[in-house]
């Protein structure tokens, strides 16, 4: 039963990760990928929103596993991050490339820092 509730979770992460997106691509029209960016870095969030209350005040360890491998894992996407790298590299923007690489792992290990505090404050 667990296996569907996080194939569930996937696949209601993986529309948001669409719909999300699609709207941040169409406020911003630009070459730097801001909505995975955004995806990435809330998602990160939510999972140290998620592995904070599991850890600090017992929350069912059902949850991390639905909602963070199941809809985190959907709606985060290191693999389009990546590409995204990649092709402004083969646009030679590089300069935008180093940083979109390096403040998107920063941003997202930060964002997950600060949701596991804010779960720890709660």
């Amino acid at each position: 039963m667990i296996a569907l509730a996080v194939m569930v979770a996937g696949a209601l992460g993986a529309v948001t990760r669409f719909v999300v997106d699609g709207a941040v691509r169409h406020r911003w029209p630009t070459t730097t990928p801001w909505g995975t960016f955004a995806i990435n870095v809330s998602g990160s969030a939510l999972l140290g929103v998620l592995a904070g209350v599991v850890v600090f005040h017992g929350a069912p360890h059902e949850w991390q596993l639905i909602a963070g491998t199941g809809f985190c894992g959907g709606y985060t996407t290191f693999s389009t991050a990546s590409f995204e790298t990649v092709r402004l590299v083969q646009r030679n923007d590089r300069w935008r490339a180093g940083a979109y690489a390096i403040g998107t792992l920063v941003a997202s290990v930060t964002a997950c820092a600060v949701g596991m505090w804010v779960a720890w404050l709660v």
